[in-house]
């Protein structure tokens, strides 16, 4: 099982990204994924999940109003849509899939990490 995600680069403040996270190996259309992100000397964040079957999403209250989380059953895909960039944004995203039970925003109840792509936001 692979997950692999894409999409990021740098930008200014204000502008887009929208990130992908294509999974292989086998799919994920029964679970909750989420995005998450670390920036450099802190520790990894929630940032967005989307519920199995697309019809709820999660944000953290940094993100929402600025980044929408949507999911592609058919390419067994998760993509992060990101507005309205700020330089606090910038971070190494992951996308994950939750495997274990308990809140959507712990880290722990995912499993399949992806290798993560750098966004960064230059002011």
């Amino acid at each position: 099982v692979q997950l692999q995600a894409f999409g990021g680069g740098l930008v200014q403040a204000g502008g887009s990204l929208r990130l992908s996270c294509a999974a292989s190996g086998r799919t994920f259309s029964s679970n909750v994924m989420g995005w998450f992100r670390q920036a450099p000397g802190k520790e990894r964040e929630f940032v967005a999940a989307i519920s199995a079957s697309g019809g709820i999403t999660y944000y953290a209250d940094s993100v929402k109003g600025r980044f929408a989380i949507s999911r592609e059953h058919a390419k067994n895909t998760v993509y992060l849509q990101m507005n309205s960039l700020k330089p606090e944004d910038t971070a190494l995203y992951y996308c994950a899939v939750k495997k274990y039970s308990g809140s959507v925003q712990a880290s722990p109840g995912y499993d399949y990490w992806g290798q993560g792509t750098q966004v960064t936001v230059s002011s």
